[in-house]
């Protein structure tokens, strides 16, 4: 169904190299005084959460920051490892803030609004000498200059990292500034709570519901606007990179509220992760893109050969990426890269005992460097792979498989972050706004902290100064309707006393959506999923058992409201998937590929964003399509060759 709401990115007019400038500067300012008079709710405390509530309550606002873990540090940003994109150009190879526009504008596939890229590119010059003012421990040269190194998708050095660890030293960064703010009395941390709906007050978003994950309580908190940055939903696929934690509830609950869903379909997989071992896992583990700066990706040429690596001689070895990419060899982008490991998985020259996975091999790079050269850039990952598989790296080749990781799709929101509800803004992963369908590597970090310490501090000023909230109360009808309905969702969930776990459900809808929805899609899969999905969300609701209460600690319970709301999403992934009829990035629809087996976009009837909105339960969402125009960066058929 196809919605009549026409959305207004509020993108600047101009040369797009003053737009930001000239957006601050015409956007209402909030003086000191009554900044004190307003207070914002800020959900998630990852990279984008903790940046913008500790950039928040550094400005005078009072801010009340929540999360479900025990601590901000515990967010699921602590695990990225392989770096941050800023266009320093401190290697002198060329870089620039064009070329790093250029970069996420084209390997998105040409499917992101120039204006918001194009902005990311800029602040990303300014987050790395944030992060450097608070001790942020990049790695350095010997001179002590900032390091270095490459990801996918670009032919300059423009990532900055410290070592594999990268998401925790700059999320450690932004807890400090955080607790420097909660010492002062600016921002009130409220961990241990989750999200489970959005209060909309004649029409603003004023609020939310959260549980207390310990006690059982559920509690509303106001606030003169939202802000969601609770990250991305890749959990769905049950097998993930993603912390056991993460979920969609928060953003989906909004969506239920009236906030638009933007590309659910544009979902990453990574290409760099330890195979599946056995169908008891319950996620998967990154290894970082950064490894293929000196890891060279291999398979034999022969079906079906179990030898050893270490017997197969160099001339029967298929080093697929730098044969078929020469110009970008190992550092194809994130799409390109797993969609080769599976076909030539699919064509029986995988390795290992499942046959899903490839070799990274790291032989040349420590013959070349040195081991101890090796050690210094990778060794937390490389211990991390021993301890897993049992196997030594340094001496074996690594082997590796794709699997979910990021999503690119998200609400909608405009330049300035906010949503289609009035008052809520979307930050990071959480929204769609900047990666188009396939993001580039070390840009998830640099979108986050973007979005919470240089954007979110001048649009929310804005809408505060613009709008200016009137008082609201706990006793209002919207707050205690909300209220109401997250109580007998709770209820609802314990009342069922089924069969089956949870888990179960969980794990057999993420075979559903993996097998249809994942790597590659087509219509018959999708329609098939589709139908698969609505019935097993209805015996999820007939049979799941929850066991205890919701009075008190109930992980069964947490996980039970997520799962429901991941049926759902799920359905949406796979309607969106099925209604662009092209192949762009992460979404790979086998009946529309090059003849060499690339990716086929079509530019005349999809050079939209996909805004979907919900029209109520078991009823067909509501297609609403932002056209992307294209001034600076022309759509051309990527060649990554």
């Amino acid at each position: 169904m196809t919605g009549s709401m026409k959305l207004d990115a509020k993108i600047p007019t101009g040369p797009i190299e003053d737009a930001w400038e000239t957006a601050c500067f015409e956007m209402k300012l909030v003086n000191p005084a009554n900044k004190r008079r307003n207070t914002l709710i800020v959900v998630g405390s990852g990279l984008a959460g903790a940046s913008a509530s500790a950039s928040l309550g550094e400005l005078g606002y009072n801010v009340k920051c929540f999360c479900f873990q025990d601590s901000p540090r515990r967010a699921h940003s602590i695990a990225a490892q392989g770096g941050i994109n800023a266009a320093k150009n401190y290697q002198n190879d060329g870089d620039s803030v064009y070329r790093l526009f250029y970069d996420t504008v084209k390997g998105g596939d040409f499917r992101a609004r120039e204006g918001n890229v194009y902005r990311l590119a800029q602040n990303s010059v300014h987050i790395i000498d944030q992060c450097v003012a608070q001790g942020v421990p990049f790695a350095r040269e010997y001179g002590g200059s900032l390091e270095n190194r490459s990801f996918g998708g670009a032919q300059v050095s423009r990532t900055f990292y410290a070592r594999g660890q990268t998401g925790q030293q700059l999320l450690l960064g932004a807890y400090q500034a955080l607790e420097r703010q909660v010492d002062t009395g600016q921002v009130t941390m409220i961990p241990r709570t989750e999200m489970l709906d959005l209060i909309v007050i004649d029409g603003q978003a004023r609020g939310i519901v959260a549980r207390n994950l310990i006690t059982g309580k559920l509690s509303v908190h106001l606030a003169d606007a939202v802000i969601l940055a609770t990250g991305g939903y890749g959990n769905v696929y049950y097998l993930s990179t993603n912390a056991k934690g993460s979920n969609a509830t928060a953003i989906w609950r909004a969506h239920k509220r009236g906030a638009l869903f933007a590309n659910p379909c544009f979902t990453q997989i990574h290409p760099t992760c330890i195979p599946v071992s056995g169908d008891y896992q319950s996620k998967l583990t990154l290894m970082s893109e950064s490894l293929r700066n000196d890891g060279r990706i291999w398979v034999p040429k022969k079906k079906g050969d179990k030898r050893k690596p270490d017997q197969i001689p160099e001339d029967e070895r298929d080093y697929y990426l730098e044969r078929k990419y020469p110009a970008f060899g190992n550092l194809v982008p994130r799409d390109v890269a797993s969609r080769n490991a599976k076909a030539v998985c699919d064509e029986g020259r995988g390795v290992g005992e499942s046959g899903l996975g490839v070799y990274l091999d790291f032989a040349d790079a420590i013959q070349r460097l040195g081991v101890d050269t090796i050690r210094e850039r990778y060794g937390n990952l490389f211990d991390m792979y021993q301890r897993i598989t049992d196997e030594d790296p340094y001496k074996v080749p690594m082997r590796i498989y794709p699997a979910i990781h990021y999503t690119m799709g998200g609400l909608w929101v405009d330049y300035e972050l906010q949503s289609t509800i009035p008052g809520l803004f979307v930050l990071g992963e959480a929204n769609f706004s900047d990666h188009g369908a396939n993001r580039l590597g070390a840009s998830a970090l640099m979108q986050g902290l973007s979005d919470g310490y240089f954007i979110i501090p001048y649009t929310v000023g804005n809408y505060l100064a613009s709008v200016k909230p009137k008082p609201v109360k706990a006793s209002d009808p919207a707050a205690q309707a909300a209220l109401a309905e997250t109580q007998a969702g709770v209820a609802k969930l314990l009342a069922i006393q089924g069969k089956r776990t949870v888990d179960s459900f969980h794990r057999e809808l993420g075979k559903i959506v993996w097998d249809d929805c994942g790597m590659s899609r087509n219509a018959d899969g999708l329609k098939s999923a589709i139908g698969k999905i609505r019935a097993l969300r209805e015996e999820f609701w007939r049979n799941v058992n929850v066991p205890g209460s919701g009075e008190d600690l109930n992980q069964s319970l947490e996980k039970a409201g997520r799962v429901a709301d991941f049926f759902e999403l799920g359905e949406l992934m796979c309607i969106d998937a099925l209604e662009r009829n092209e192949s762009c990035g992460g979404h790979f629809r086998e009946e529309y590929q090059t003849p060499d087996g690339e990716a086929q976009r079509d530019d005349e009837h999809y050079s939209y964003v996909a805004a979907w909105g919900y029209t109520g339960p078991g009823q067909p969402p509501e297609l609403t399509k932002e056209p992307l125009e294209f001034v600076y960066v022309h759509p051309s058929q990527r060649s990554y060759k």
